[in-house]
């Protein structure tokens, strides 16, 4: 393709109507319209499978990685324009994987080669679906004080221990994993390790949340052999990767401050509340606060932008993600809010085919972990203070 931006735009977007299909131009609806990928991946219809394939193919699920790897080998800038038309389509995106938002960046930093040929072209063409192996029952904000211990056996390490509010661990191929090599320090004893989650050993278990689904897992490790191999980085070293991971996770999160895609707050509430004459929302005060969040989304949309472009260039200051991800999720919240005052009683409805059994309730309650998962709001803000505000300490 053309290295003139303004082609690039005209044969990206050609591309685009050319091979995105319909169905894949329809807002994301349920968690069935998201493609996970994975060995166990099921697909609500041939065009989620073949959006996926030729997007894949190209390289584009993972735009900006090398194509050594699996990726398109576009510049930032292209990138960008991509997302955009991408956007401005209304296209889907191809592939949603903690692969691509969490591990891959982390792989492609620390990753030895041969790690970085094994598991980016699958990740790259969605073919195996990872979970975290972070959280612990007494290790939450406190992550550096996690258990989970690996044994060093030889030729592999020995795991046992237990995670928690691990992510879809019960659909996950693989893991990637902060565990304990050396007792006698905290972040100096924990090492980072990759491994498959049908390794003998390895048990998961839904948690049941308030919006009654389970989309986390408490995970068991009892006597499981990794590699050595799968170790990512240094031993005893694996906080580095940690922290550098916990950056892209948290601007992976928030994401969902500008996401769009989904029916706007102003047609939620036209359909269940009705228009004035002239058109507008018939209540004013609801009327006002959704043209309020409206800017404030614009405003953080914008900001998002920037911060994309800064982190592609090396610019972005270390604790920015902290701030993205605490104004992010504030937004989502705010945005599941506003949908719920919007469709007024019927959205409390939680079984029925005309509430979608309770999407909108189901998504609103949800919307209350995105304050504690990926570091709580409260250590966000600590972070924000300390190394963005250089406030004094307690």
């Amino acid at each position: 393709m053309s290295d003139d931006p303004t082609a690039f735009r005209a044969e990206t977007r050609a591309w685009l109507i050319a091979n995105c299909p319909p169905e894949m131009r329809q807002p994301v609806r349920t968690e069935a319209d998201i493609c996970w990928g994975g060995r166990k991946a099921t697909f609500t219809c041939d065009a989620q499978k073949q959006w996926l394939d030729v997007m894949g193919a190209r390289g584009w699920t993972v735009p900006d990685w090398p194509r050594a790897y699996g990726g398109g080998g576009l510049s930032p800038a292209q990138a960008k324009i991509l997302r955009q038309e991408m956007a401005g389509l209304g296209c889907r995106n191809p592939l949603q994987s903690f692969g691509i938002s969490m591990l891959g960046p982390a792989l492609l930093r620390y990753g030895s080669e041969d790690q970085k040929l094994e598991h980016l072209p699958r990740i790259a063409r969605g073919e195996i679906r990872w979970c975290q192996g972070y959280s612990e029952p007494n290790a939450g904000s406190d992550l550096a004080s996690l258990a989970t211990r690996a044994e060093d056996l030889g030729d592999h390490f020995l795991i046992n221990g237990q995670k928690v509010w691990t992510s879809y661990a019960d659909k996950a191929d693989w893991i990637f994993c902060l565990v304990r090599t050396d007792t006698g320090a905290k972040q100096a004893g924990i090492s980072f390790l990759l491994f498959d989650m049908q390794s003998a050993g390895v048990t998961t278990r839904p948690i049941l949340l308030i919006s009654g689904y389970s989309p986390f897992c408490e995970t068991f490790f009892d006597n499981v052999k990794v590699p050595k191999a799968n170790l990512v980085g240094q031993l005893n070293r694996g906080w580095d990767v940690a922290k550098y991971l916990l950056g892209h996770e948290r601007e992976m999160i928030s994401g969902m401050g500008s996401r769009g895609g989904e029916i706007s707050l102003s047609k939620i509430a036209l359909a269940a509340l009705g228009a004035e004459a002239d058109g507008r929302l018939a209540d004013p005060i609801l009327r006002a606060r959704i043209a309020q969040f409206d800017l404030r989304a614009e405003a953080f949309r914008a900001a998002s932008e920037r911060f994309m472009d800064e982190l592609k260039e090396g610019k972005a200051h270390p604790a920015q993600p902290s701030m993205m991800k605490y104004v992010g999720t504030e937004l989502n919240k705010q945005r599941h809010e506003l949908a719920m005052a919007a469709g007024g009683s019927p959205s409390l409805e939680w079984e029925s085919d005309a509430s979608r059994h309770g999407a909108a309730a189901r998504a609103w309650l949800r919307t209350k972990a995105n304050s504690i998962e990926g570091g709580t709001s409260e250590i966000q803000l600590n972070i924000i203070a300390k190394r963005i505000l250089a406030l004094p300490g307690a």
